[in-house]
Formats: structure tokens, C-alpha cells, sequence
């Protein structure tokens, strides 16, 4: 019964080997929103929808002619942004609109 067995196949020792270290990241940080500094209204509005971080919703401060209100929008008319609570909003009433922080 003393068959002699087939060696067991043993890999070289490649030494110390870094193939997780370079990790791609594919999230996007709140603090990555495209800058809305010196732009108009209606050009921060197409910014926002524009950008990578605007998938479906985004949350919002909006200047209006008589209050500051916090909305998440989530699409637009020619006239009108359009809330998640289905509320229109003017943009004709929008004095200043920015990412909510």
C-alpha cells in the first residue's frame, strides 16, 4: 500500500503581492456639486439638472421674492420646477437657488 502519490502542485512564492490597493471610486461626495457662483437663475437651474449628482431628486434652497424655502425637485417645465410633493414653483419667482448643505 505503499503507492507513491502525484506531488501536490505548489505555486512559486511571488512575494507580497498588492493587487487590492488601487480601488476605483465611483460614489460621489456632497461637497462634489458643480459650482453655481456668478451664474443666472436659469443657468444654475440647467446646472443642477445637468449635473452627476442630479439623478431623480435634488435638495435645494430657493430664494424666493419673499421667503427662503427648502424643496427637493425633481423635474422642470418651461415655467415651472416641479417638487416631489408635486408643487410648481415659478422660476420666474426664483431670485437665487443653491444646493442644499
Amino acid at each position: 500500500m505503499d503507492k507513491k502519490l502525484p506531488n501536490i502542485f505548489a505555486n512559486k512564492d511571488i512575494g507580497n503581492v498588492k493587487n487590492n490597493e488601487d480601488v476605483y471610486r465611483s460614489y460621489t461626495k456632497k461637497d462634489d456639486s458643480p459650482s453655481l457662483i456668478g451664474k443666472s437663475v436659469n443657468q444654475k437651474i440647467q446646472t443642477i439638472f445637468n449635473s452627476n449628482n442630479y439623478i431623480y431628486k435634488a435638495d435645494v434652497v430657493i430664494t424666493l421674492e419673499d421667503e427662503v424655502v427648502t424643496k427637493r425637485i425633481i423635474g422642470k417645465t418651461a415655467n415651472h420646477l416641479i417638487t416631489n410633493n408635486n408643487e410648481l414653483i415659478s422660476i420666474d419667482k426664483i431670485v437665487d437657488i443653491n444646493y442644499k448643505k
